[in-house]
């Protein structure tokens, strides 16, 4: 499938959008079926879940990152609860690519990887606390697939240091801005990252957004990324600690709607001269000609208070009016007649 999120917008190629539904699903395969329909239907280009398998990623000791559920007495027992058979991931690639979405999913250990690897996957995506797993990171440079990188726990040592061994493996990157916040507020969103790291690395860039709007993901748009991913929840009723920063549906609609119409008005620049002249037939209904502002008996010789400015501009332009001052009509004219250079003697 082509890697559309790594191509250059500047160059015309679309923005990829991912939604990412994390663990949206709460562990139900029924749920995770729902949100690729859902992405789908909303116009985005990728679905991206996350591969845990808990015993090979995690252990009784891991504390909650926000402590929203009752049902698990650990972080351990959730990463369990959130896992899928391997045949449940195969079946969700299909879904995926029988929905025309690029599949994703961040694996969280070498073993998720190969799951992953065995499944079949777009690209790698790469989530922020794991920039600087290279065991996982290492094995996916083999796979020469397409790496999409957040970098929201990183500092920019960190990610030099795993940009040169991604380099050094010819593999295609895409690097997003990512702030690890929930939700981001706008004062930490930070597009000006995005050509920092553009300038810095020289490779695809995007946005990894957490603030629950659509705000960032237009501007960044119009500053050229090539991806961009949000978290997708199916309502804001719903359970889990994601859905505070996560875009509903009817959001995500008008952001693809957005991104479009974006990239649109960049791939056609207007000549602003060319364009004039073709909405001539326009200018003639909204611009002003000039007109008798009362009767006028032939042989006036045309003073300012004799003259008018009105709609249509089918006449004498507005702006030729004080050329008009000392002729003399040859015939007479009642109010409003628009006044023509056939009029003078």
């Amino acid at each position: 499938m082509e890697n559309t999120w790594l191509h250059n917008p500047r160059n015309g190629a679309p923005c990829t959008v991912i939604a990412e539904v994390a663990q949206a699903h709460e562990g139900s395969l029924g749920m995770a079926h729902a949100f690729i329909d859902e992405a789908a239907t909303c116009g985005a280009d990728a679905i991206k879940f996350q591969t845990h398998i808990a015993a090979a990623e995690s252990t009784v000791y891991e504390p909650w990152r926000k402590a929203f559920s009752s049902q698990d007495k650990t972080r351990l027992d959730y990463w369990r609860r959130m896992e899928f058979k391997e045949t449940e991931w195969i079946e969700l690639k299909a879904h995926a690519t029988e929905r025309n979405l690029l599949f994703l999913s961040s694996p969280f250990s070498l073993e998720a990887m190969r799951l992953l690897e065995r499944v079949g996957v777009a690209g790698w995506k790469v989530a922020s606390g794991e920039i600087s797993s290279y065991d996982i990171l290492d094995a996916m440079l083999v796979t020469q697939l397409p790496l999409v990188l957040s970098t929201g726990m990183s500092t920019m040592l960190e990610i030099d240091e795993t940009m040169k061994r991604i380099k050094v493996s010819g593999s295609p990157v895409a690097l997003l801005q990512c702030t690890t916040a929930y939700p981001c507020e706008a004062e930490l969103v930070g597009l000006n990252v995005i050509d920092e790291f553009r300038k810095r690395y020289e490779c695809a860039v995007g946005l990894s957004d957490h603030s629950a709007t659509i705000y960032p993901g237009l501007a960044a748009v119009t500053l050229g990324i090539s991806v961009l991913e949000v978290h997708l929840t199916l309502s804001r009723a719903m359970f889990g600690p994601d859905v505070p920063a996560s875009v509903t549906p009817d959001q995500l609609r008008e952001l693809v709607k957005g991104i479009r119409f974006i990239e649109t008005m960049n791939k056609n620049p207007v000549d602003k001269s060319k364009v004039s002249e073709e909405i001539h037939g326009l200018k003639k209904i909204f611009n002003k000609s000039v007109v008798a502002a009362v009767a006028l008996p032939a042989g006036t010789v045309l003073q300012r208070k004799h003259l008018n400015l009105k709609k249509p501009g089918t006449g004498i332009p507005a702006n030729q009016l004080p050329t008009l001052i000392g002729q003399r009509l040859k015939r007479a004219l009642s109010p409003d007649d628009l006044i023509t250079y056939n009029d003078f003697d």
